[in-house]
């Protein structure tokens, strides 16, 4: 599902900093940037209702997309939540006619994506002078 109420946005982008930006003591409000309202967004709640994963898909030019943003609750993570909402994000990706989806994925998350058809390009950007992330693509 994409966030829709003021409340589901909040709880979408409070999650979204719990897991990738506050073990880093990170402060609230780093977990968006500049292309927020320009991105699709797709979260999984659990039966309370709470976000326990949440990705994002942006449109950078004419032939390719990009992802961001994904994140799993460490309690739910090796479930399936993460396929599922990359399965979605790539749904869109199709929908939308586009050729390609590049991402920079945190270097313990690139089996997970080379699991999933992304080949590893190269090592991208060093995050807060510890998180190696990496240059992965997939042709649609």
């Amino acid at each position: 599902t994409s966030p829709v109420t003021e409340e589901e946005w909040q709880a979408y982008y409070h999650f979204r900093w719990q897991v990738l930006r506050e073990p880093w003591t990170q402060p609230e409000g780093s977990e968006k940037d500049e292309l927020e309202n320009n991105a699709i967004h797709r979260m999984i709640v659990n039966h309370e209702n709470h976000v326990i994963a949440t990705g994002r898909i942006h449109f950078p030019n004419d032939h390719s997309v990009q992802i961001r943003y994904m994140a799993v609750s460490p309690e739910h993570e090796r479930r399936g939540l993460g396929s599922l909402i990359l399965s979605s994000l790539e749904r869109t990706a199709i929908n939308n006619k586009k050729q390609s989806i590049f991402l920079n994925a945190r270097e313990n998350a690139v089996a997970f994506y080379e699991k999933h058809g992304y080949k590893l390009d190269k090592p991208s950007h060093l995050l807060y002078g510890e998180i190696q992330h990496y240059l992965m693509t997939k042709k649609l």
